[in-house]
């Protein structure tokens, strides 16, 4: 936060001196010191919060790099001269113990071409797969391992409430 704090002063000032570096740091100090004492946040809570930032740029990556092989699977199976497409509808039970968790993996489902989430109720998912082959493998999900890896980061899980 004393990071983010010292940023938006320097945007706020529009140039960087060392009489405004200075300032900004002691301001900056005093207005996080406040916030630690009086606003419930404390350098332990930061730390957890960039880890987690981090997994959230990392499970980032891997949706796009998911989205591009759904792509080229979606192009085979409409480019080739296969004449029957068998679409399934496939239901599991996700490990992610949080609705935010879960309303986050339902939706990278969805955002992958070929497969759109049906409903998801409680723990339990419903998926429309285009085809069979774009269901295979999806009850252990790499989207699944990396949230759970988020959910359990730091001690602390992501919220309940949406």
């Amino acid at each position: 936060m004393f990071i983010l704090l010292l940023l938006i002063w320097f945007i706020f000032n529009g140039k960087i001196t060392l009489e405004l570096t200075i300032l900004g740091i002691i301001l900056c100090a005093l207005i996080y010191l406040f916030m630690c004492r009086f606003m419930d946040y404390s350098i332990r809570k930061d730390i957890a919060l960039i880890q987690k930032g981090l997994f959230f740029l990392y499970y980032i990556w891997i949706l796009v790099i998911e989205i591009i092989k759904a792509n080229v699977q979606v192009m085979h199976l409409t480019l080739t001269d296969r004449e029957i497409v068998e679409p399934v509808i496939v239901e599991f039970r996700t490990r992610l113990k949080t609705r935010l968790g879960r309303v986050i993996l339902a939706n990278s489902i969805t955002l992958t071409p070929g497969t759109i989430t049906i409903s998801l109720e409680g723990d339990e998912l419903v998926v429309h797969c285009l085809d069979k082959t774009l269901a295979e493998g999806i009850d252990d999900l790499v989207f699944e391992r990396l949230l759970i890896k988020i959910e359990n980061s730091s001690g602390f899980a992501l919220p309940e409430k949406v």
